[in-house]
């Protein structure tokens, strides 16, 4: 019985969840536990006030297997951590289970974890669907021990809560990952076991009213915008990724591809480059969330430098390639363009004037070497730039 994860994605589900293992008090919750099912490799720890379970998802020859699981003891869970971030992040951990051990086989060395296989660990499967399932019991207003909330904090995403009732447990949801938070009684200072929002309202009524109705957080002051500043959030990279895909493929359809071809290939190829950039740090952050948010850190300090040219020029060199041969060749396009097309100018002069001809706007314009009106395909065009003239 094995199954195959990379590195990082092996450090991630641990890291989500050792902050929720049991104390060594409690031996059958002082670990990790790691369950697999026929799509899923999971790693699950509770201390009887949270529990959390985060999941990775089994590449399809490690799909349909028979089911095990086994729990990490807790004093071995730092070993372990510390034995995978010596491994490059993009390596292959294969896992097997042998009688009482569980053996982590790396590219360069093995790990073996004795354990207790006599220890029951709860039905944490079970749990969660009760929690799941409950309803919503009047107006639910439990209270938490603050103390137990850093704790989601290495979920490192945002997470939903479902709330139910003041006495049940909340539920936390996240991309692969779940988890729940018992309430507590409460005390003299704070929510107290059976108070209500009603009358912890009751008591802030006074200071309150003397707030103006209506208002929100959005309408809190904003920091300035900077003339460009790259975002450091990954949802939020992908987000403008696929914004500027449909941005630009509007744009290109906009575009009058006979007036203005360089605007509308520049449309198509900052589309593509988008749509390219997506696919590429979704495929990441699918094998590597922690690599795909460090890619997108990086870049962003990259960008905010403004000095991409520099940039691209290194790595070009560094991948061996030639980018003094690219520079020239691009030198060249331009020069040619110069001499035989157009000038941009020239080209936006002449669809603006057959934009004010359409409008029924009178207008005239003196002869110059720059702009034309063709009186038999009733446009304005732009001149072709005249080869100079050479003495005998």
């Amino acid at each position: 019985m094995s199954v195959t994860i990379n590195a990082h994605q092996l450090k991630l589900l641990l890291d989500q969840t050792a902050d929720h293992m049991g104390h060594e008090d409690v031996e059958p919750l002082h670990g990790i536990r790691l369950d697999v099912d026929s799509q899923y490799l999971y790693a699950v720890a509770s201390d009887r006030f949270t529990l959390a379970a985060a999941r990775y998802r089994l590449a399809d020859g490690d799909q349909n297997e028979e089911p095990w699981a086994r729990t990490i003891p807790g004093d071995f869970v730092p070993s372990l951590r510390q034995w995978i971030d010596s491994l490059k992040g993009a390596a292959y951990i294969t896992i097997n289970t042998v009688k009482d051990r569980v053996v982590f086989d790396g590219p360069l060395a093995d790990l073996t974890v004795a354990t207790n296989t006599a220890l029951e660990f709860p039905d944490w499967r079970g749990l969660l669907r009760t929690i799941a399932a409950q309803t919503v019991e009047g107006e639910p207003f439990p209270a938490l021990n603050t103390g137990y909330l850093p704790r989601w904090a290495a979920i490192q995403q945002s997470l939903r809560v479902r709330v139910t009732a003041d006495r049940k447990a909340v539920l936390f949801f996240g991309e692969n990952f779940i988890g729940a938070q018992m309430p507590t009684n409460g005390g003299s200072i704070g929510p107290a076991k059976g108070q209500t929002f009603k009358s912890a309202h009751d008591l802030w009524l006074w200071t309150l009213a003397a707030g103006a109705a209506d208002v929100d957080m959005e309408s809190l002051p904003q920091p300035e915008p900077s003339r460009y500043e790259a975002t450091r959030d990954i949802r939020e990279t992908a987000a403008n990724l696929l914004r500027g895909v449909l941005d630009s493929t509007t744009n290109a359809y906009n575009c009058d591809f006979d007036g203005d071809r360089d605007a509308w290939f520049a449309h198509i190829s900052r589309g593509v480059s988008d749509w390219m950039a997506y696919r590429f740090l979704d495929a990441l952050h699918q094998v590597d969330p922690r690599a795909a948010q460090q890619v997108v850190n990086d870049t962003a300090e990259e960008l905010d430098s403004g000095e991409l040219g520099e940039w691209a020029w290194d790595m070009a060199e560094k991948a061996g390639f030639d980018p003094q041969k690219w520079s020239d060749e691009h030198e060249k396009r331009l020069a040619k363009q110069t001499a035989e097309e157009p000038r941009k100018w020239a080209v936006q002069l002449a669809l603006a004037l057959n934009h004010a001809k359409s409008a029924g706007i009178g207008f005239r314009v003196e002869d110059n070497p720059f702009v034309t009106y063709d009186a038999e395909s009733d446009e304005w065009k732009a001149v072709k730039p005249q080869p100079a003239e050479t003495t005998a």
